[in-house]
């Protein structure tokens, strides 16, 4: 886990998974592959297998041990949704987001086919997946029952809770939407049950021209960056900000880049996202 991360609209990383597989042409430049590849065969390295996906069941544990509240993006390296993660795993790292619910957690996937998984889990369904099988890596049965009853009262997280067990209130669900074709899978993301859902809209190759944003809470946009990017043109950019002005949504611009010069904007800063994290539904 990094405590400190580069990406602009988190505060952290955390990666139970490793490697991915591409599926869209947003995935192309992928960043998170060329920095895993540049470590094959290092023998310890944590990315010695390169951008081969894996579970890393020992990662499940890590924001338990984090006492200050933090924004985390899951699964920085990979998608935790990948058809490679079988779905006890995606319900054990619910588990573990539901006990260690002082964090906020962003979930970002391609797989929007998938996001239908989480309609089919709650909190005690994710624990109880979390401690039967992983034992070894995550909170024993004691140390969860302690960690629930010391919740404060009103706690949705909480075992007498009269709040709706689901879903869970600190976890953002997010689809990547590169181009026009991809804008189905919004459709998908506003069927799945969350708190809070966003749009990560990078890196933005094409017009997406007009956008459905109903349930849908936050926008974020960005140009492709390493060393050949593909261009990203100014009025992509400002028409979707204005659709998501007129939506009520909240609006990240995350990157410069077009042809190399910086594109001004006036957009929410980081506190501003930070303490207008919905929008209006």
């Amino acid at each position: 886990m990094s405590d400190k991360s580069s990406i602009e609209w988190t505060d952290a990383t955390w990666n139970p998974v490793r490697g991915c597989v591409k599926v869209s042409p947003g995935c192309k430049h992928c960043y998170a592959e060329a920095f895993a590849e540049r470590f094959r065969g290092v023998a310890g390295h944590p990315y010695e297998q390169g951008f081969d996906p894996r579970l890393v069941p020992e990662k499940l544990g890590e924001p338990l041990s984090w006492r200050e509240p933090r924004r985390v993006f899951v699964n920085s390296m990979s998608d935790l949704f990948g058809e490679f993660v079988p779905p006890s795993y995606i319900a054990a790292v619910f588990g573990v987001m539901s006990l260690a619910c002082h964090h906020t957690y962003q979930v970002l996937t391609k797989r929007d086919w998938r996001l239908g998984l989480v309609s089919r889990l709650s909190i005690d369904l994710c624990l109880e997946t979390l401690l039967t099988n992983f034992p070894a890596v995550g909170p024993t049965r004691a140390q969860t029952k302690a960690i629930r009853d010391a919740l404060p009262p009103g706690s949705p997280f909480a075992h007498d809770s009269e709040a709706p067990l689901w879903p869970l209130p600190n976890v953002h669900l997010g689809v990547s939407v590169e181009s026009p074709k991809y804008k189905t899978r919004i459709d998908r993301l506003r069927e799945a049950p969350a708190a809070v859902r966003f749009l990560s809209i990078e890196p933005l190759l094409e017009d997406v021209g007009e956008l459905d944003l109903r349930g849908i809470h936050q926008v974020i946009v960005g140009a492709e960056s390493g060393r050949r990017p593909r261009p990203m043109r100014e009025e992509w950019v400002r028409s979707i900000r204005d659709q998501a002005k007129a939506a009520g949504c909240a609006f990240f611009y995350k990157q410069k880049l077009e042809e190399g010069r910086k594109v001004s904007l006036p957009l929410l800063d980081g506190r501003q996202w930070a303490e207008h994290p919905r929008g209006t539904p």
